[in-house]
């Protein structure tokens, strides 16, 4: 299916579902790394195109489920999977450092080249893997991640598609990074979200979600 019609459908599938029809069944999800427990959310087709969502320090796994981010992205037929990162949610805290978290929960999690969206803290688990692993990452959206200024420099030029989303409003991190952070990227889009704060998705979701399957559609598309 040429990207066009896939796009078309699957926001089609997706807005169908956040009205209520055939509601996406969300379900807890555990795997051991390392003798220690991660735990988490997940929805959608376990053979759709993966997504994996990490979170900021103020949220978990649950975060997506409230936000309704699991139910839309697996109503458009992808495998939606939000972690509680080690110390927060359900997941004790780590002996593994970050910068290796996902070299092994993605085998874990039966994840194969995933959407990652990755905001604010989870920088630090996400931009390690993004710079040593880019072979193994379909697609990256950032949203205002710790790191964005030290890492545009190591990861330039980064192959992966990229769709960096900021807060117009955010005083945590000022939106001028995200010009910065997406000119490290080969093909890059920016997503400044109107009136929204650090926690952008949070402040703004319909746009965000539109955003997201768009970008989804494309990262996991057929390649030409």
């Amino acid at each position: 299916m040429d990207a066009g019609p896939r796009l078309a459908a699957l926001l089609a599938m997706a807005v169908a579902r956040a009205a209520g029809a055939e509601p996406a069944a969300i379900a807890d999800v555990a795997v051991e790394i390392d003798g220690q427990r991660i735990h988490g959310r997940a929805a959608g087709p376990e053979a759709g195109p993966p997504v994996l969502l990490l979170h900021g320090a103020a949220f978990h796994s649950g975060t997506w489920e409230e936000l309704g981010t699991l139910a839309a992205l697996a109503g458009a037929g992808l495998r939606a999977v939000a972690i509680d990162l080690p110390g927060y949610g359900r997941s004790a805290a780590a002996r593994l450092g970050p910068e290796h978290l996902l070299e092994k929960l993605l085998p874990a999690l039966g994840l194969v080249r995933p959407v990652i969206v990755s905001p604010s803290m989870s920088g630090r688990v996400s931009f390690p893997f993004l710079l040593a692993h880019p072979e193994a990452i379909a697609g990256f959206v950032p949203v205002a991640p710790v790191g964005a200024g030290e890492y545009a420099k190591r990861i330039r030029p980064c192959p992966v598609p990229a769709l960096v989303v900021w807060g117009e409003n955010d005083r945590l991190f000022p939106p001028a990074g995200a010009r910065a952070l997406a000119d490290a990227f080969a093909d890059a889009s920016v997503l400044i979200l109107p009136g929204a704060g650090h926690p952008a998705y949070r402040d703004q979701p319909r746009l965000f979600h539109e955003a997201l399957l768009a970008f989804a559609a494309r990262a996991t598309g057929p390649r030409r």
